[in-house]
């Protein structure tokens, strides 16, 4: 210590004299000067005086540093948010937009909601009255003479085999004994039915996905002219394949029904905690996932059939309890908390789901308003005179959604918990019916009415007056269909010929030609991602050309239903 203060006393007097020998320097009269050292002389002398400064400057700024100075000028400190406007701008536009979330979301699960439900009750209310008008046309036009060449038109046989497909299923049904399966259920452990609930919903996913073109199988084949060369296994081997798909799919979500009515009887709720959190691991699946418009279209989709499908579900689980406690109002009001307890976590996941994923995509709450024009259209296309689907098919096509089998279970459970004696409860029963007749027309002429202020909002009126996508029967010629377009030149079109596929009802096309059949623009979905952008060979063989996915919500149909498979 004492030698470093010894060092910088001793450094203080050479700057003293060196500071003296300047100033002599300095005044010295102009004949005591060397010559030619004047201006050396004078620029020594400025670089010390800033070496000076500067070591007095340093001294200053070391005493300056203290804890004090420091606290003071983070507290003082500043900054300006409009350096970087849109930045911010572009953050709070994401905030507004998971803020108008829910209710986009909300308005397009209603509206799909209400269409699911028309569909459903189309099953109990219409197709019943055609199936018997259908029967009554083919009974009577042999005593009349026949006045074409078809008995029925393809609508009243593909509703002729709807009937048909639902009497043998429900007589099958009887066989099969839902207390003994509530019973099995019920004796297992709860981890263990947690499993069989997973399994048996990827399964619902699986039999959706392969069940409607069963059935469309089923009705084009029924209805397949008959000048053209046959191509299929015969209408007897479809029609028992889609009698077992449909009991299949009854017998599953009956599964389904069973383990959650197990949910709600047991005693500590933990089985019914545990599939409820199932939701909840569905938002870790799908929000860090890339997420184009279309995917997220066909996710909506999903999540309207699956709702949808839960009330009925949670409806057949009131009706069984209600059975077992002889109606007693007093127990409705003990399962009305869990009821809506798995209302609102379906809500709830819905809802943070769709809001996180369109915030880390950018993709816009107003797309949800264009996913309701594409519903819409679909039900104002299906009401035009060239109408080539039902609506309830276009609406399984779209959604996943296949009323056939939930139909079928939820007429299976209310004849088992009803008993209908007397005559007073046939009277009951026809009211009922009358009423379910009036809720399925008022249903269909509001959600008509929407569907065409949805469709001109969106400005998708002149697609109704178009002309089907023409389709290839088989792959193979599908390929060979695209590279054909791929050599014409530009200016040619390739919607020519489309109009000769349009079935005109009642009226009758002879002939078909192999790439006039009549779809629907839904039937063209996507399969894999691998498919959304295709790789064609050029003449040559050796060029590849690359085609641009599909962006038209139209032809988004329900993506193999089975789960959201993103690139």
């Amino acid at each position: 210590m004492a030698d470093s203060v010894a060092a910088g006393l001793g450094d203080e007097k050479e700057a003293e004299n060196e500071e003296k020998e300047r100033e002599k320097r300095t005044f010295r009269g102009p004949g005591q000067a060397e010559k030619g050292s004047g201006t050396s002389e004078q620029t020594e002398t400025l670089g010390f005086y800033e070496r000076k400064a500067k070591k007095q400057d340093s001294k200053r700024s070391l005493s300056d540093l203290s804890l004090v100075r420091f606290v003071s000028a983070e507290l003082t400190r500043g900054y300006f948010l409009e350096h970087n406007e849109a930045k911010y701008t572009e953050r709070r536009e994401r905030v507004y937009t998971c803020l108008r979330i829910p209710k986009e979301l909300e308005k397009l699960m209603v509206f799909g909601f209400f269409l699911c439900l028309d569909a459903f009750l189309y099953v109990f209310t219409l197709l019943p009255l055609r199936v018997l008008l259908a029967l009554i046309r083919l009974l009577t036009l042999p005593c009349c003479g026949l006045s074409g060449s078809r008995l029925l038109q393809p609508a009243q046989v593909c509703d002729v085999l709807k009937g048909f497909i639902m009497v043998l299923c429900y007589s099958m049904m009887h066989y099969v004994d839902y207390s003994m399966m509530y019973h099995l259920i019920r004796g297992q452990s709860v981890i263990k039915l947690y499993i069989i609930y997973n399994m048996l919903e990827v399964a619902d996913r699986l039999f959706s996905s392969f069940g409607q073109d069963i059935l469309d199988a089923l009705y084009w084949t029924a209805t397949e002219p008959k000048e053209r060369k046959r191509a299929h296994i015969g209408v007897i081997p479809h029609f028992f394949m889609a009698v077992l798909y449909v009991f299949l799919h009854a017998i599953l979500i009956m599964v389904q029904a069973t383990t959650l009515n197990v949910a709600f009887n047991s005693h500590n709720k933990s089985l019914l905690t545990i599939m409820m959190s199932n939701n909840f691991v569905e938002i870790k699946g799908s929000v860090f996932k890339k997420f184009e418009k279309n995917n997220l279209f066909q996710m909506s989709n999903s999540d309207i059939k699956e709702r949808f499908t839960n009330y009925v579900l949670l409806l057949i689980v009131c009706l069984r309890n209600m059975e077992q406690f002889s109606w007693n109002p007093d127990h409705l009001w003990v399962l009305f908390p869990d009821v809506c307890m798995v209302i609102a976590s379906e809500i709830a996941v819905d809802v943070v789901k769709h809001a996180f994923i369109t915030k880390f995509n950018d993709i816009p709450a107003d797309v949800y308003g264009e996913y309701r024009a594409s519903l819409a259209f679909d039900l104002v296309s299906s009401r035009q005179k060239n109408a080539y689907t039902d609506y309830s098919d276009s609406v399984s096509r779209r959604m996943g959604f296949i009323p056939l089998p939930l139909a079928l279970l939820l007429i299976r459970v209310v004849t088992s918990s009803v008993k209908i004696q007397g005559a007073l409860a046939f009277v009951c029963v026809v009211l009922f019916y009358l009423g379910m007749i009036t809720l399925k027309v008022l249903n269909s002429i509001v959600l008509l009415g929407k569907s065409c202020v949805y469709v001109k909002e969106a400005n998708m009126e002149e697609k109704l007056f178009q002309s089907p996508p023409s389709a290839a029967p088989s792959r193979a010629s599908s390929r060979a269909h695209r590279t054909k377009y791929t050599r014409e030149p530009a200016g040619e079109s390739a919607d020519e010929g489309v109009s000769a596929s349009i079935i005109t009802q009642p009226s009758h096309q002879p002939e078909y030609t192999a790439s006039n059949l009549p779809t629907s623009e839904s039937d063209q979905f996507l399969t894999t991602p691998d498919e959304s952008e295709e790789k064609i060979l050029s003449q040559d063989g050796t060029e590849l050309i690359h085609r641009a996915p599909k962006k038209d919500l139209l032809e988004i149909d329900r993506f193999t239903i089975c789960g959201n498979r993103i690139d």
